[in-house]
């Protein structure tokens, strides 16, 4: 049996797991009404976030509703990953778009 980082990866489904340099790793979600419409739907997100904590991730949630505009999402997203990056002291990537 897997435990530690490993067992908490296989039993959570994660919609982004991005590793820093420094060794923190920073787990990603975008959330939809599902994971809110009910009590045990709610119990259950933050069971899994609580879970991941105690095993050494950061866990970031962001709402459906805050990306779906695609401009105010880039910026709301930029804003964020440089926050997120100064303030684990990482470097920032270069842009790859061309």
């Amino acid at each position: 049996m897997l435990g530690g980082w490993a067992g908490a990866l296989l039993r959570h489904r994660m919609d982004f797991l991005m590793l820093l340099p420094n060794g923190r790793r920073m787990v990603l979600e975008v959330d939809g009404r599902q994971h809110y419409a009910n009590a045990n739907a709610y119990a259950d997100t933050v069971s899994s976030d609580r879970d991941l904590k105690l095993r050494g991730y950061d866990v970031f949630r962001f709402g459906s509703a805050e990306l779906s505009n695609p401009n105010q999402a880039e910026a709301l997203l930029q804003r964020f990953f440089t926050d997120l990056f100064d303030r684990y002291e990482a470097p920032i990537p270069d842009d790859p778009r061309p």
